[in-house]
Order: structure tokens, then C-alpha cells, then sequence
């Protein structure tokens, strides 16, 4: 089987243009991922593939060390921290060998303040954008959306995770897998952990119970990962109803929870999802403390990192906000977090029970409701109308039939004269109205005014830019016969727009006012180009209309290149 596996990733190498991923997965130190990573080095040196060990942890296994001989190794580059000397990898020694293959062990390690980096797999992200390809390990317990599963089954809070993205564009995925006890009795014989950890190891972490648990969310993840790929491949453009929504609040106590656990729903589902936080009148910035933003702005830059669209809304009913979006954004599970008790004076009015009018009002829709006060089993789900197999309301599908109905992507709905590129700031107010007259220029709208308007007053109502470095402003227009998409970049971010990190590119999405699962589709490819980290500087760098055009194409087509449209 390890043999098919390695011959199917060595055709990969020889066919690509463009750097692979595959990623040895396991649910613990021990059960043999760089093992596999060095004898995949060295059957593909056999084939007469160039490979070389970017970085390699043994831990003093000498059985790794002996395996690691004969396999060309890159020097570690020294770097001080706080006046102890640490070694890494040398990215930028990587980069100038330019092998066909780099061995990367622990893809989620961080990396020591002052690196090009702050994660190692943002390292192999720029490594495989130079069209080197990476074999790399990494254990269950590090995907970010498990943080809270993997603390309540084993009792571990988990410093080093990455983004499930990270392992969602693997282009392989290889489980390594060993029985419990076997691990356990690897462990006593000292092929883990030095002698001086072995008692203690498994006294605690190595107990049966715990491995058992981490083996089983290992094998779920890769299923699910099977699973993610086999709908990605049978979508035929139907209807995307059935979107993910998270509802997020300035005072919650664990929106982090909340943000995990929607993105595995709509990992597991295998759709959009939404993070919202409506802000009410006594919730405006120059009311809530300094503490209470940096909460606030933690929450939404974590949900942007687990691959949300992120919304901030302007209401005073909160629920009634909630409602109109999943309605608009054609939502069918709400997730919201149990509200603390109350005293009885403060049960009563606006916004004193918001899940329980969620759970009152969402007609439709299933309404998840985690307990995030305190350690508490998996949630509860209530659904306001019967659905089979917990799938959502079914809704007709008024793509079918349309000319965007196969296939709805970013490349169908744009030009190069529809892409800007500002070198200086800019206002956002500047940007929008250039963008929409881009839009406007090729299509015939005959209130150009009036759209730009409406597109402001959905701003005002709903903003989209928020941290991470991209915007997604939309609206639906009336009487438009097929949607439309406008680019801008701004090499020196948008001015007026406060923000940790500047807002670079803004996607304006404009749909028909009768066809809502366009906008839905739109607004998730628009959000998956900006999670991409490749294509992200790609866009960044691009001089002319033209060269951004051709990178949308290329990683919407990364196996057939398609000429860009004038």
C-alpha cells in the first residue's frame, strides 16, 4: 500500500507544474509518520527524483537518525532567542537548493520570533510556491477546529496548531496508523522518548483511553477529508443552500468554540459558513472597552483563519438581524452560544433572550446551541422544521439551466477591465465607486449612481472588511441578467478603514436579484482565493490587470491554462 501511495505522488511530481503537498497524518508521537516520510525520500531518490531533508526531528531516535543517512540534508540556519540558541529551517537555503522534493517534518511547529515566518507551514506554503514539492508529517491534535475536542476527550490544551486549510489543499493525504498497544510498547522500549520520560508519558498522556480517542478523530478527519474531495468533484453548480452561520458576540465567553466547531460542520458539510457579530447601539466602539475589542477583534480574525466570510452588522434586535441574514445568505444551521443566567430584572425586552428567539423564529433552519460557559457534552441541535437527515430546507435551484449553472467561478464573471490596481492609499469610499464603475462600464447598468448607493448602504449595514487583508463587499441588482466581479488591489491598503492588517484586495461581488445561490457561490470562491496563501502573493505582486487575471485562471485551472479575456 506505502508503495502505490509513494507511486502515485511520484506521477504527480513528474506531471506538475506547480509544488504538491502530501502530508503524512497520525494521532501521536510514535506511530511511524517520519519513519514514512524518509522511506518515501528514499524510494523517490531511487526513481532518480532529486530530494532533499529540509528539516528533520529525530528526538534522539537513532532509528530516524540511521534512516535519515544517505538522504541529502540542508543546513539549519542558528538564530538567538532571548540568548539561547535555537536552530530552524533555512527557508531561503531551501529555496536557492531548489530541489524536486523537500522532507519537512512537523508541519505545525512554530517558528522562533524574528523568522521570515511565524508557522512552519507558512514556510511550506512559500516553498511550494516556487514549485518545489513538500513531503511533510502532522498529528491530528493540531488542526486548529480540534482545539476544544482534543482538550474536552483528552484533557490537553494544544499550543501549536495551523488552519484546517492547510490540510484541506493537501494534494495527499497518507493516515499512519498503529495499534495502541503497540504504540505503548514502543514507547517502553524507548523509541519515542528518551528513558528519563517514559514513566511519566505513560502514566498521563500515553494512557489507553487517550490514544484511543485521538485515534478515532484521526481516522473521522481522514474520512472526512475523502469525503470533502469526492463532493468537490461531483458539484455540478446545484443548489448551494444550506450555508453555515456563527453567531458571534462582543461579551461571549468562548466565541473560539464557537468558530471551531462551525468550521468542522462546514467541513463536514461541505459548505460556505459565515461568521456574524451584530453590533447593537450600546456595543458602538466608542462604548465598549479597550479589553472588549481586542476580544472582539481576536474572535473575527480566528474566524477569517478557519476560512468564514466575515460580516459585522449594525442592529438594535439582534436576533432579528441574525434571521434576515440566513435568509438573504441562504443559511440552514445557526450556531449560537448559550446565553449565561440572568437575574430576573434583566429577562425581559430587546435582546435579553436571543437563542430563544432564534429557536422560536428560524423557520427552516436547524439552530445548534453549544454550551459555552462551562465544560458541557457535545450540543444539542433543535430544528424549527423537521429536515431529513439533518440537511437543511431544500429550496429550488434557480442556477439550473443558466449559463453559470456548471460551472460559477471567479474567472467567469471577470475581465481585466474589470481589475484595478491602486499604488498609493485610498479611501474606501474611493474604492468601492471604482469598482463599480469598472463594473458598470461592461454591462450596461443604467443608474451607475444608484448602484454605487446601493452598494454603500449595504456597507453600512453589513461590512466586510474586517482584518486578515481582503474585503468582500456585495449586493444584488435588479434586473441583472449574470453576476459580476470587480478586483481591486492596493499595494498601500485602504486608508480610511481601521484595521491590524491592511485590507489589500477587495472582491466586489454583484448578482442578480432572482438568483441568491450566485452570490453564495461567488462570495465562497472569493473567500477561498483570499485563504490562499500562494495565490494571495500572487495577487499582491501582479503589475497589471493582466497578470492578476492570469493568476485567478491559474489556480482556478491549475493543470490546464486557460487565455485570459481582454
Amino acid at each position: 500500500m506505502a508503495d502505490d501511495r509513494a507511486g502515485a505522488f511520484l506521477q504527480m511530481i513528474r506531471r506538475s507544474q506547480r509544488g504538491r503537498l502530501k502530508v503524512y497524518l497520525g494521532y501521536c508521537a510514535g506511530v511511524g509518520k517520519t519513519y514514512q516520510m524518509l522511506q518515501e525520500g528514499h524510494r523517490l531518490k531511487n526513481e532518480g527524483i532529486d530530494v532533499v531533508i529540509g528539516l528533520l526531528e529525530t528526538h534522539g531516535r537513532s532509528a530516524i537518525a540511521g534512516l535519515a543517512e544517505g538522504l541529502e540534508v540542508v543546513p539549519r540556519r542558528r538564530q538567538e532567542y532571548h540568548g539561547i540558541a535555537v536552530d530552524e529551517m533555512d527557508i531561503e537555503a531551501v529555496l536557492a537548493r531548489k530541489p524536486q522534493v523537500a522532507l519537512i517534518d512537523e508541519l505545525a511547529h512554530p517558528n522562533v520570533p524574528g523568522s521570515r515566518n511565524a508557522k512552519r507551514y507558512e514556510d511550506v506554503q512559500d516553498i511550494l510556491a516556487t514549485g518545489i514539492h513538500v513531503i511533510t508529517t502532522l498529528n491530528v491534535q493540531h488542526l486548529e477546529s480540534l482545539y476544544n475536542v482534543v482538550e474536552q476527550a483528552v484533557g490537553v490544551k494544544v499550543r501549536e496548531r495551523l488552519p484546517d486549510s492547510v490540510l484541506a489543499e493537501a494534494d495527499q493525504i497518507v493516515d499512519v496508523d498503529l495499534a495502541t498497544e503497540d504504540l505503548r510498547k514502543r514507547l517502553e522500549e524507548g523509541k519515542i522518548y528518551s528513558a528519563d520520560r517514559i514513566g511519566t508519558a505513560l502514566a498521563h498522556f500515553f494512557v489507553p483511553s487517550n490514544l484511543e480517542k485521538l485515534r478515532e478523530l484521526t481516522l473521522r478527519e481522514l474520512a472526512s477529508q475523502i469525503d470533502l474531495r469526492r463532493r468537490e468533484t461531483q458539484d455540478d453548480g446545484q443548489s448551494t443552500a444550506d450555508q453555515i452561520m456563527v453567531c458571534l458576540s462582543a461579551h461571549g465567553p468562548n466565541s473560539e468554540k464557537l468558530l471551531r466547531y462551525g468550521s468542522r460542520l462546514a467541513g463536514k458539510l461541505n459548505r460556505n459558513w459565515y461568521a456574524v457579530y451584530v453590533q447593537t447601539p450600546s456595543e458602538e466602539a466608542t462604548v465598549i472597552d479597550a479589553q472588549t475589542q481586542r476580544f472582539l477583534s481576536d474572535a473575527l480574525t480566528l474566524a477569517k483563519q478557519l476560512g468564514a466570510v466575515v460580516f459585522t452588522y449594525k442592529g438594535e434586535d439582534i436576533a432579528d438581524t441574525v434571521l434576515r441574514f440566513a435568509q438573504e445568505y441562504r443559511v440552514g444551521h445557526i450556531v449560537a452560544g448559550r446565553s449565561r443566567p440572568k437575574p430576573f430584572w434583566k429577562r425581559f425586552g430587546r435582546n435579553k433572550a436571543v437563542v430563544e428567539t432564534l429557536l422560536k423564529n428560524a423557520e427552516g433552519m436547524t439552530v445548534i446551541v453549544l454550551d459555552t460557559c462551562g465544560d458541557m457534552p457535545p450540543p444539542s441541535t433543535r430544528t424549527a422544521m423537521e429536515m431529513p437527515d439533518n440537511e437543511g430546507p431544500a429550496e429550488p435551484d434557480r442556477t439550473r439551466g443558466s449559463p453559470f449553472a456548471e460551472v460559477l467561478r471567479l474567472s467567469a464573471c471577470l475581465s481585466a477591465r474589470r481589475i484595478v490596481i491602486w499604488d498609493g492609499p485610498i479611501r474606501k469610499e474611493d474604492v468601492l465607486r471604482t469598482l463599480a464603475a469598472a463594473a458598470v462600464d461592461e454591462n450596461r447598468i443604467e443608474d451607475a449612481e444608484g448602484l454605487f448607493g446601493d452598494i454603500m448602504k449595504r456597507e453600512a449595514q453589513g461590512s466586510t472588511f474586517f482584518n486578515e487583508g481582503a474585503a468582500f463587499p456585495h449586493v444584488r441588482v435588479a434586473g441583472l441578467s449574470a453576476p459580476v466581479v470587480a478586483v481591486g488591489l492596493t499595494k498601500r491598503g485602504v486608508s480610511d478603514v481601521s484595521t491590524e492588517k491592511p485590507i489589500e484586495i477587495v472582491f466586489l461581488i454583484l448578482s442578480p436579484a432572482d438568483t441568491p445561490d450566485m452570490q453564495v457561490k461567488l462570495l465562497g470562491w472569493a473567500s477561498r482565493a483570499a485563504q490562499n496563501r500562494q495565490l494571495f502573493q500572487t495577487l499582491k505582486a501582479g503589475r497589471s490587470p493582466q497578470d492578476v487575471l492570469t493568476a485567478i485562471l491559474r489556480w482556478e485551472n491549475p493543470t490546464v491554462f486557460v487565455r485570459p479575456k481582454d
